[in-house]
């Protein structure tokens, strides 16, 4: 499986609201025996991993797959006692101050965790992250670090590789138009999900297995995350025009009720082919990693990464579960910015080159200087040893 299978979802006509289109995904069928629901945890959560590493971020909830075929919906609110960080800093204080205001911090056990029953018995439930999955991926990727001990690399970049690294992201409730286009959204029979455009750029892609359980999931896109190129669209971009059909009266006419349905209907078709040939063009045809995260009977739970290719063209990551066929179930996507397209090829480039950046350098075709610029361009300027850099690049000069 390299590509994204959408088989089985129809599009429907786009809904504007300023510069947001939703695009309804509709199914004429649910999938058969999965079923999400979420858990309500309401702040931020430190994820342990199984490396011995935390991934740190905004966790506003969780969601949990269930293959059992019940289709139950629950949510849990974390209660009192849990850790909790504090909203800035304060020094001194007497005894009788009242304690300062705090977010309540939840610490996670994995990306991914199947659930247990309370005789001990593993159930069918599978509870993840939704994005914290994907984008934790994306964190990871060649965190280790340079695999060869060369001068140019910092001591800390040897011994501890990447660590600590961070990326920024936007809650949906600060993109500008997003809250209100989610609030006054229709939602369609049968829909299980929404291609989501700002400034008709592709934003995000959200499916479901079931049209209830997208009822209930749909509030959680106004607390996903969103890329920097998503939220710079939203504040800067215009509005978008309207999805609009014009029925003509040409040779034949239409004389009845019938002939009206099934000219809007060839509207509605004509509306498809254009939406999938053009604006979803490059979340469908993109050749992606797959990491299969965990198996759930039937069903698999994968992570994906695009091939951090230049050239201007939208690249995501995400999640998405599949069936025995490689059909989506569930998917969720996040937006690269360039900057962080940039950075992913620039990792994967130094990686294939075991981190050396002369090869590094004759592999992209540049110069060593280049290659340093380009590193510290992407922010990782601390992995490097200034000091062995310096000297380098002068003796590239004098040479």
């Amino acid at each position: 499986m390299t590509r994204i299978d959408l088989t089985g979802l129809d599009v429907r006509p786009a809904q504007v609201w300023g510069g947001v289109r939703l695009v309804p995904l509709v199914r004429a069928e649910p999938v058969p025996g999965l079923r999400l629901h979420r858990e309500i945890y309401g702040g931020f959560g430190a994820v342990d991993l199984p490396d011995r590493t935390t991934y740190t971020s905004y966790v506003p909830h969780g969601f949990v797959a269930d293959w059992t075929g019940a289709g139950t919906d629950s949510s849990s609110v974390p209660g009192a006692g849990r850790e909790s960080a504090a909203y800035g800093t304060r020094l001194g204080g007497s005894a009788g101050d009242e304690p300062p205001s705090c977010v309540p911090l939840r610490r996670i056990h994995r990306m991914a965790k199947r659930r247990r029953a309370q005789d001990g018995h593993i159930e069918r439930r599978l509870r993840f992250l939704p994005l914290h999955l994907a984008l934790e991926g994306y964190l990871a990727l060649h965190f280790g670090g340079p695999s060869i001990v060369w001068d140019e690399w910092s001591r800390e970049t040897v011994r501890h590789g990447l660590s600590p690294r961070s990326e920024a992201a936007y809650a949906g409730w600060s993109v500008p138009g997003l809250t209100e286009a989610l609030r006054i959204f229709e939602v369609h029979p049968g829909q299980c999900g929404l291609l989501l455009y700002v400034a008709d750029a592709l934003a995000a892609a959200f499916v479901v297995p079931h049209p209830d359980d997208y009822r209930l999931l749909h509030p959680t896109l106004v607390e996903d995350l969103y890329g920097e190129l998503v939220h710079q669209y939203a504040y800067y971009g215009g509005p978008v025009p309207e999805f609009t059909a014009r029925i003509r009266d040409g040779a034949g006419g239409i004389r009845n009720l019938a002939d009206l349905r099934a000219a809007a209907r060839e509207q509605e078709r004509a509306w498809t082919v254009a939406h999938d040939g053009l604006m979803a063009r490059d979340l469908l045809e993109t050749s992606y990693a797959f990491e299969r995260v965990h198996r759930m009977g039937p069903f698999d739970l994968h992570r994906f990464l695009p091939p951090f290719e230049r050239g201007g063209r939208e690249q995501h990551i995400g999640e998405l579960i599949t069936d025995r066929k490689g059909r989506t179930a569930y998917l969720k996507t996040f937006r690269l910015s360039e900057n962080q397209i940039r950075k992913g090829h620039l990792l994967q480039r130094l990686a294939d080159c075991d981190w050396h950046l002369e090869r590094t350098a004759q592999a992209l075709g540049t110069s060593y200087a280049e290659v340093v610029r380009r590193v510290r361009g992407a922010g990782l300027d601390s992995l490097l040893n200034s000091h062995v850099v310096a000297q380098r690049l002068r003796e590239n000069q004098e040479g």
